[in-house]
């Protein structure tokens, strides 16, 4: 069976200077979703931006906001993002996985799409007990907190296993290193959306970046 296979642009590789563009620009070249990095330089070694922006972004489009928040205590932000204008929140199992019921649960209280990551040293089984309690699960396929660097290639297996255990209706999203050759080894090992951003930032021609993703 063919599936749609999404494409979420991060705008950790876009110029900070014009994000209205820079979002504008991938989505009339075909971009599903928006992928934005929150980082806290706590959990990750890095810092982006907070819920300001994202309030101030959601005025200039309505396309999917994903918003994947690497920070710690996520708890302590779902009400700003929720407000902000997110769509998907996606907290880290590692940074809440004392209280995840309880983080999930603020995440569905404001009637958004739940979503749980997992960093490449994790392995997919924690997330078992929690599957059927959430819409998305982000593999992240590099160490998170920076942009631009090489995919793993165990994520490959850790794909296809959370694949046979998960519900049909569970969307799997891989980030990091995605471009024309490594969006292939994802999608066929169960893959339904992919973030990239240097390779669709950093392309001379963003449309043909974006469809050479959804083709693999």
């Amino acid at each position: 069976m063919s599936r749609n296979i999404l494409i979420a642009p991060s705008i950790l590789s876009a110029d900070f200077a014009n994000l209205k563009d820079e979002i504008k620009k991938v989505e009339k070249a075909g971009a599903d979703w928006i992928h934005i990095d929150v980082m806290d330089g706590h959990f990750v070694p890095n810092i982006t931006i907070g819920p300001q922006v994202v309030q101030s972004l959601r005025k200039e489009t309505s396309i999917t906001f994903d918003v994947h928040l690497m920070i710690e205590n996520p708890q302590k932000f779902i009400d700003s993002f929720a407000q902000a204008g997110a769509d998907y929140i996606t907290i880290h199992y590692e940074a809440c996985e004392n209280n995840l019921d309880e983080v999930i649960n603020k995440i569905k209280s404001h009637n958004k799409k739940t979503g749980i990551s997992i960093k490449p040293k994790t392995p997919v089984n924690v997330l078992t007990p929690l599957l059927n309690k959430i819409d998305l699960v982000l593999i992240m396929s590099v160490e998170p907190g920076f942009g631009g660097q090489k995919y793993i290639e165990t994520s490959t297996e850790k794909i296809r296993q959370l694949r046979t255990i998960s519900p049909e209706k569970l969307i799997i999203e891989v980030d990091g290193g995605i471009n024309q050759n490594t969006a292939g080894l994802a999608v066929n090992a169960g893959a339904d959306v992919l973030v990239a951003g240097a390779y669709i930032y950093g392309a001379k021609d963003t449309k043909q970046a974006i469809n050479s993703l959804k083709i693999v």
